[in-house]
């Protein structure tokens, strides 16, 4: 069975790191519409070039977690990845690296996507229909990371966005996103197949998820039990839970019938440090370990993104899902038969004893040349226990507290937790704490916070009115000539 890997970059990443416009993608594109999309074959090269930039997922696993009450940003010193630093303990403004980034990645998976929409009409193949459902799949999914980031964003749809557009792209009201995003998804999920013969690519499970993840994120919660409810009872993507959860984070079982919506990896390297969007691996896995470790099972890392002590203690007792998430290094390394020849490094950047068990490099995972980019473990933005605790909340806050129940009690029934029985507000606390327990170091925990309004409560430092969407990069302001307002606060 074919695999797609990303690495093919038909428009050139000149972005990041380097660039000093807001989408310096190839000067005015080298490659135009006139010597392109005039072949199947390049509309297949330019699907997988729309595919590359989702690879970025470790920057929403890392802020997801670090920005929540989950995880500390951790590393070689507080100026390693300074703004993950200033994420962790809410002091960052509108200079800020990371953010940056996310806000570039993003942008460019839009213009790759906009880009065969401006040529769809150039040929008629076979197929063709599936490539432009898959654009508006991702398309949807770049503009819903860039709203809840950041909030209101310019909204650019079926054509190339060039660097003279920007200083007259308004930013649009989030509501019109939302819109965009809702219609694209919607469209995509009747075309895309319930399954696909290449590993990777998206399926009619992935944008139903993915709807209903949109609907909820607005507080639609009659619309996404709607939607939500139709893909679990319907299920023609065969979908289930992995019945060991202490083992659904291995290689080994990085493609199984829990994944709706996955990005996949290789152990092939790509890029480097100067361009990790280039990578074919994991990045995450690699800064998630453990620095300088040197003992069985594990590997070493940079020591990024540690979970924190409420963490560890907010698991109930009993479930088997804290050591899969939360890796106590100490009392691995005294459970091991000669723990005195184990040696690790702790790093300046905080230390909380802790390592994300779920994404961290193992001896007998790395990728090469350089394993610290190169892990093969693919990111599962959406998987089956994610689409049942979303209906469970969606159907709750619909008024079915029955429907809701049997959606949770599913997943506690997996690890072997009692079922929940509660009703009303109690219910949907249970719901959310559920969420936590399931779900955390995969990045969606400060998200979930601030949607149902409990960052204030949970997050050190949470500023309401203000925190909840991040900061405009500042250099992203200038360049698109000062007519973006920044957002409250910063």
């Amino acid at each position: 069975m074919k695999k797609i890997y990303q690495g093919l970059l038909i428009l050139t990443l000149g972005l990041v790191t380097a660039c000093d416009s807001l989408l310096d993608i190839d000067p005015e594109f080298t490659q135009d519409a006139e010597n392109f999309f005039n072949t199947e074959e390049d509309f297949d090269r330019a699907i997988i070039g729309v595919y590359d930039m989702m690879q970025p997922a470790y920057l929403n696993m890392w802020i997801g977690e670090i920005a929540s009450d989950n995880a500390i940003a951790g590393g070689e010193s507080v100026n390693d990845s300074r703004g993950l630093h200033e994420i962790e303990n809410m002091t960052h403004g509108g200079v800020n690296q990371e953010l940056r980034e996310v806000m570039r990645v993003n942008y460019t998976g839009i213009a790759r996507a906009n880009y065969i929409f401006e040529n769809q009409e150039n040929i008629d193949f076979e197929g063709k229909d599936l490539i432009l459902a898959e654009a508006k799949f991702m398309r949807a999914y770049f503009y819903f990371n860039l709203v809840n980031y950041f909030g209101d964003m310019p909204l650019i749809v079926d054509e190339r966005i060039s660097i003279s557009e920007i200083p007259n792209a308004a930013r649009t009201p989030k509501a019109a996103i939302y819109e965009q995003i809702e219609s694209d998804l919607g469209e995509a999920m009747e075309v895309l197949p319930w399954t696909v013969n290449e590993t990777g690519r998206l399926t009619r499970g992935a944008a139903m998820a993915m709807l209903g993840k949109v609907l909820l994120y607005q507080n639609k919660y009659a619309e996404a039990a709607t939607i939500l409810g139709e893909l679990i009872d319907d299920n023609q993507g065969g979908y289930e839970l992995f019945p060991d959860y202490s083992t659904l984070f291995l290689n080994e079982n990085r493609n199984v019938s829990e994944d709706v919506f996955t990005i996949q990896f290789s152990g092939l390297q790509g890029g480097d440090y100067g361009c990790l969007v280039c990578l074919n691996g994991n990045a995450a896995v690699g800064f998630q370990s453990i620095r300088q470790y040197d003992g069985p099972f594990y590997a070493d890392g940079n020591s990024y993104n540690l979970p924190t002590q409420d963490l560890y203690d907010a698991f109930e007792e009993g479930d088997i899902r804290r050591e899969a998430t939360v890796l106590d290094l100490d009392a691995f390394i005294a459970a091991q038969p000669n723990p005195d020849e184990i040696t690790y490094a702790i790093g300046g950047g905080g230390h909380t004893g802790f390592y994300n068990n779920k994404y961290i490099k193992r001896l007998d995972e790395r990728g090469l040349p350089d394993d610290d980019l190169t892990s093969p473990l693919n990111y599962r933005a959406i998987r089956w226990a994610d689409v049942l605790l979303m209906a469970a909340e969606a159907f709750q806050r619909s008024d079915n507290d029955e429907r809701a129940r049997t959606e949770l009690n599913k997943v506690r029934a997996r690890v072997n937790m009692p079922a929940v029985s509660s009703s009303d507000d109690a219910l949907y606390q249970a719901i959310l704490n559920e969420r936590r327990y399931e779900l955390s170091g995969e990045g969606f925990r400060f998200f979930d916070l601030v949607r149902t309004g409990q960052a204030s409560e949970r997050i050190d430092g949470f500023i309401s009115g203000q925190h909840e969407i991040f900061p405009i990069p500042q250099v992203e302001i200038d360049l698109a000539g000062g007519i973006w307002e920044q957002n409250p606060g910063y």
